[in-house]
């Protein structure tokens, strides 16, 4: 039988519209210093494996894990790179410390978009170069197609998505990582420019700059090092199809599916036993969507739960009580761990003033974004410490 992994520590930055005064490697030391000091452990001598999530074309450079190392403590140590979200890298971890072949190890990821000159030209590169980028359709007129289809067929409206937006820039107000806290209204996001029918600029999660750094540990050493560990109960992924005129525009099936064998490997877990959600909402119709996918609940109910507050803090389902995407800053390749770095803060009751009440089992999901079709997610718990 493979042993338990916890987290036992993570380490996150205060996230920025712009850091002109810090470079990423600045940001990942800060991050690390933080989640290393959290887990108990020394880099050098006890983390046997380092991985990152990092794209190269967000990098500017290059096969970018060669300039990893230094700053996270992992020089002479083996360092893999996952060109992907860095819930993909934390799963990668896991299964390194489930063959027994090492303890511990640290998942990094980091966003510095504030330096990269045309974010929307860099995602658009990802677009089929033959069938796709020559009609210039970028990934956010990609977006307010697959919104437009998805409130079509789901039932859900435009002013249901702007209730997510509210709500999640005023979580972030209680939340001192965010960068986009706001006092918005779903009138004020109603009324902002429009980018491609129905989505509109406020629809759209702004990007920001920061870093992430989490510990995972076996069983044996995670009771070694943490008197807090957080036990990862099930996790799952899915890569659908990248090729926008074979998927299904109305759903997520990717978030399906991860969700489907997260909750198979968690076993006796069901959506009614989690406490709280900290899901993709980089643009504010996936909040709706991927409820609904993931089975939280039915076709075209997301919505309706948003209005009457059942996804509030101090809702039956708390979903995004950090502020989300919307409300703390979309961080790429960052986003998954940052958003597990707030569940473990909850599921610690360490969150501060957006602490959810008696919070023990938690729910993480990510989604890396269009033009892909690829999620992850993963279940955790403070129970059985």
């Amino acid at each position: 039988m493979a042993p338990r992994v916890a987290v036992i520590g993570v380490g996150m930055t205060q996230l920025r519209s712009i850091a002109p005064d810090l470079s990423y490697k600045e940001m990942m030391f800060e991050a690390a210093v933080k989640a290393y000091n959290d887990a108990g452990v020394d880099p050098r001598r006890d983390v046997q494996s380092f991985i990152c999530s990092s794209e190269d074309f967000w990098e500017g450079t290059s096969i970018f894990d060669e300039y990893v190392p230094d700053q996270i403590g992992a020089s002479l140590k083996p360092v893999c790179t996952i060109s992907a979200d860095g819930l993909y890298s934390l799963i990668t971890a896991y299964m390194q410390i489930s063959t027994g072949l090492i303890d511990v190890a640290a998942v990094e990821a980091h966003s510095k978009p504030s330096e990269i000159v045309s974010i929307r030209n860099i995602m658009s590169l990802a677009l089929d170069p033959i069938y796709v980028r020559p009609l210039a359709a970028d990934p956010y007129f990609v977006a307010g197609l697959e919104m437009m289809r998805y409130l079509h067929e789901s039932g859900n409206t435009r002013e249901q998505c702007a209730r997510v937006v509210e709500k999640n820039r005023r979580n972030a107000l209680e939340n001192p990582y965010a960068a986009y806290a706001s006092q918005t209204t779903a009138q004020d996001v109603l009324a902002s420019e429009a980018v491609c029918f129905p989505l509109g600029k406020m629809d759209i999660a702004e990007p920001a700059d920061g870093a992430a750094v989490v510990v995972l540990a076996s069983e044996e050493k995670a009771k070694d090092f943490c008197d807090d560990p957080v036990w990862i109960l099930g996790l799952g992924w899915c890569s659908d199809t990248p090729c926008l005129e074979a998927r299904e525009w109305g759903e997520a099936t990717y978030a399906k599916v991860a969700a489907d064998k997260t909750f198979k490997m968690a076993k006796d877990v069901r959506p009614k036993d989690l406490d709280l959600l900290e899901i993709d909402d980089s643009f504010s119709y996936k909040e709706l969507q991927h409820l609904e996918a993931m089975g939280f609940c039915k076709e075209g109910e997301a919505g309706v739960l948003t209005e009457k507050g059942v996804t509030a803090p101090d809702g039956e389902i708390p979903v995004n009580a950090s502020g989300g995407s919307l409300g703390m800053g979309y961080t790429f390749e960052m986003a998954g761990l940052q958003r597990l770095c707030e569940t473990v803060l909850q599921l610690r009751n360490r969150a501060g003033e957006h602490q959810v009440k008696n919070a023990r089992t938690g729910f993480v999901q990510c989604w890396r974004g269009i033009p892909t079709a690829s999620g992850a997610a993963m279940i955790l718990t403070s129970e059985g410490s």
